[in-house]
């Protein structure tokens, strides 16, 4: 794709409103006919949706109405604005961006779950009372597990560098991410997680750091922290600690894709056994999809890069890459992207926008699968690979088949706490996808329909349930 197909490709992507870019406007209307309709066509013309009143107030001869109104990005909201208050009879009262609406404050906050309305309360809550607990868990660290929070309690851990599709970004500045995490894990599986960014310079700090704070949780969430070093933190410091440690840029990921892969195959007929998989984008997501590929039973995995396809003896490859070469593409096929999709049957994108175009589709093996998971622009857009591959999935909320790690991280946390698991393993893991892949029926399961809803509150209650029979049945559990 050329520079400036990239260009117009990048602004078609752009052009969808939505609730990300939403506002809330008070306006003052005239109260006569067809004042209402003077707004609604302002906004239309200016490109924008009205998509909620939600409410009024009559003051005589003025009308007071809220509205919400669904934008593209911040210029478009400026464009509306100005828009308004350039109506002649209508009053642009006030206005809000309802994405910084919801994060005035923050998005969590902790509640008591003891009363304390008396001294009676207060003696067994804290002192004298409390001292007894303490001491039962002096004599039995383990008891920390069912008598504080840590039994239901995560840290969600970042450093800051690998912020969505930001980069580096900081600790500050990506509290909002975290906070969201923590809201995703109680909403979606009644966990309680607390975010916890560290302002740290190395990857032995951010591990010392982790260690140290560990008493006070019962699980260990890695998010958002660049490649290769995720990697090595997480190998840290599940050799470190007793308690589950999860990437779930990696390994959140990972369970999803296989879950909409196995439904696929459901869809398709294909074996497993059978397949032809290329990863594009070797980083943190791409490495773990891989892994997991390989362990559910793929036949091959070619993955690729900046400068191609990766086997071993290749140069320019870290510790990560290096072990992917090592477990994949056993021919060693060297080449460009375009050039080892030929024949593929599953195209499996974590790398960015516009990587791929039709004419890389029709060299795949016929009817193929096509996971595009860049975001908020994919590898090849499915308007682009509609008619061409059997099966597409997207990580945007706006298509179909949306590849959303919240199906994941939360049922799999509760099931390892619920287990009193000390890790997280490949089998859990595998069982995760399983349970996923199964919360489709045989009646819903159609090509734009092969993962749940990520609002199927049962779908962390089924994963719970699998992952903590996995960790019993492989005996990471604690005595």
């Amino acid at each position: 794709m050329g520079g400036r197909e990239r260009d117009k490709y990048r602004s078609d992507m752009s052009t969808q409103n939505t609730a990300a870019y939403s506002l809330k406007i008070r306006v003052r209307l005239d109260n006569r006919p067809g004042a209402l309709g003077e707004l609604a066509t302002a906004v239309g013309d200016a490109g924008a949706n009205i998509v909620g009143l939600e409410g009024f107030e009559a003051k005589g001869r003025h009308l007071d109405e809220d509205a919400i109104v669904n934008c593209r990005d911040e210029a478009h909201q400026q464009k509306v604005i100005a828009a308004i208050e350039a109506l002649e009879h209508i009053e642009l009262l006030s206005w809000v961006d309802r994405t910084f609406q919801m994060h005035d404050g923050g998005k969590i906050e902790v509640l008591p779950l003891a009363p304390v309305m008396d001294k009676e309360d207060l003696s067994m809550a804290y002192t004298p009372g409390v001292a007894r607990i303490c001491m039962a868990i002096h004599d039995d660290v383990a008891k920390s597990h069912d008598l504080t929070i840590r039994r239901n309690t995560v840290a969600i851990v970042t450093d800051g560098t690998a912020v969505l599709g930001l980069g580096d970004i900081g600790p500050e500045a990506a509290m909002p991410v975290m906070e969201g995490k923590a809201l995703l894990f109680k909403a979606f599986a009644g966990v309680d997680a607390f975010p916890i960014c560290l302002d740290v310079n190395s990857t032995d700090e951010l591990v010392e750091t982790v260690q140290r704070l560990a008493p006070t949780f019962g699980g260990i969430n890695l998010e958002d922290i660049s490649a290769p070093r995720c990697f090595e933190v997480e190998d840290r410091l599940k050799e470190l600690l007793d308690i589950p440690v999860f990437h779930d840029d990696q390994h959140g990921t990972a369970v999803v894709v296989l879950a909409a892969l196995q439904n696929a195959l459901r869809l398709t007929g294909r074996n497993i056994a059978d397949l032809k998989v290329v990863i594009a984008g070797i980083g943190s997501a791409g490495v773990a999809i891989g892994k997991i590929l390989l362990n559910a039973g793929v036949a091959e995995v070619v993955g690729t890069d900046r400068q191609g396809s990766i086997w071993d003896g290749r140069d320019n490859l870290n510790f990560a890459k290096q072990w992917f070469a090592e477990n994949t593409n056993p021919d060693r096929k060297a080449g460009t992207l375009s050039e080892v999709m030929a024949g593929a049957d599953v195209f499996v994108g974590v790398s960015g926008p516009g990587l791929i175009d039709a004419s890389d589709l029709r060299r795949m093996a016929p009817d193929p699968i096509v996971f595009a998971l860049a975001n908020p622009e994919p590898e090849i857009r499915p308007e682009v690979a509609d008619g061409l591959a059997s099966i597409i999935a997207t990580g945007r909320s706006d298509y179909p088949n949306q590849i959303n790690n919240v199906l994941a991280f939360p049922g799999i946390f509760r099931g390892a706490l619920d287990a009193n698991a000390h890790s997280i393993t490949e089998g859990m893991k595998l069982a995760a996808a399983t349970a996923i892949a199964n919360a489709v029926s045989d009646d819903q399961l159609a090509p734009d329909h092969i993962v749940p809803s990520v609002f199927d509150r049962t779908v962390g209650i089924e994963v719970a349930t699998a992952v903590a029979a996995a960790a019993v049945a492989e005996g990471v559990i604690r005595k």
